[in-house]
């Protein structure tokens, strides 16, 4: 069964301060899009937004008609009703039946944001046209998902995708998902200080530098984006995908990022007869969750 075009949905991404909404059809036309912040120590305030967004649709749409998705950080329940695990944020987050809060007459899809961003991307943005691909987004941490044959990785527990705890150091210490040496901690801003002996409080800081030619900057940049085209390069071996799609806040840097990083990959991939995994900027910014959340929605109608 095909989804109808006339089809539309809600599509949201609750982030740790902001929910970002968009409304679209199913041929991916914008009806609207909005940035809501909220003040996390409110209960609840992102949940009052999310049920406030949902009462004032574009003009023309009825939101009974609608369909809704959800993107959230955390482990997504097996049958997709709620985030299931995410300790120590968002209080009240886990166990929360988004169908029901919303009143809805049909099922509201949630999804791990990092998964919905991935889904976003491959309906819209920089993995147009493919089947295999995996996301990294470089920020505070280091977030990841994969798709393998047009399936997005859940696993047993929905865990699988979380790229970022990859351990690429054995002896050093854990990190927050007992992970030692991770690639979240070899490139996350949420280690700058320590990787830069306290010189960066974040790695805006330090790519300034590198630009401006510090001798300091240019080891501890070249040596995180070593150890990420390690990373990128396992992840081929693994998962085989056709473009590995680079997003979040550091990754704005750009060609300061993306040309080193792909010469420290060319002698680490492996290419048979050639075959070439490309690497790419993220396209769809900070929507890409809400976008994946609305396309889950609009499958759901199928």
């Amino acid at each position: 069964m095909t989804t109808p075009k006339s089809t539309i949905a809600l599509g949201i991404d609750l982030g740790g301060s902001s929910v970002k909404s968009v409304w679209v059809n199913a041929n991916g036309d914008v009806l609207a899009r909005e940035t809501t912040g909220f003040d996390a120590a409110n209960a609840l305030e992102w949940a009052a937004i999310i049920r406030r967004l949902l009462g004032h649709p574009p003009e023309g749409v009825d939101t009974r008609l609608a369909r809704v998705g959800l993107s959230a950080p955390g482990l997504a329940s097996e049958d997709g009703r709620c985030i299931r695990c995410m300790p120590g944020r968002l209080q009240g987050l886990e166990g929360l039946d988004w169908t029901q809060f919303l009143g809805r007459t049909t099922k509201v899809p949630v999804l791990n944001d990092a998964q919905a961003a991935l889904r976003g991307e491959c309906w819209l943005g920089a993995g147009r046209g493919v089947s295999n691909a995996i996301l990294l987004t470089l920020g505070t941490g280091v977030g990841g998902a994969a798709m393998v044959d047009g399936n997005l990785l859940r696993g047993r527990i929905g865990r699988a995708g979380h790229l970022g705890h990859t351990v690429l150091d054995v002896d050093a210490p854990p990190d927050v998902c007992q992970a030692p040496g991770s690639l979240e901690q070899m490139i996350g801003n949420c280690t700058i200080e320590v990787r830069s002996g306290g010189r960066f409080k974040t790695t805006h800081e330090l790519i300034e530098a590198f630009r401006a030619g510090d001798a300091a900057a240019t080891a501890v940049w070249l040596r995180s984006l070593k150890h990420l085209a390690g990373a990128i390069a396992s992840f081929i071996n693994i998962l085989d995908p056709q473009r590995v799609i680079i997003g979040g806040g550091i990754a704005r840097a750009g060609d300061v990022l993306f040309a080193p990083l792909q010469k420290f990959l060319d002698p680490m991939e492996w290419r048979p007869d050639g075959s070439q995994a490309v690497l790419v900027p993220a396209e769809l910014g900070e929507y890409a969750g809400a976008f994946g959340a609305a396309r889950a929605a609009i499958e759901s109608a199928s």
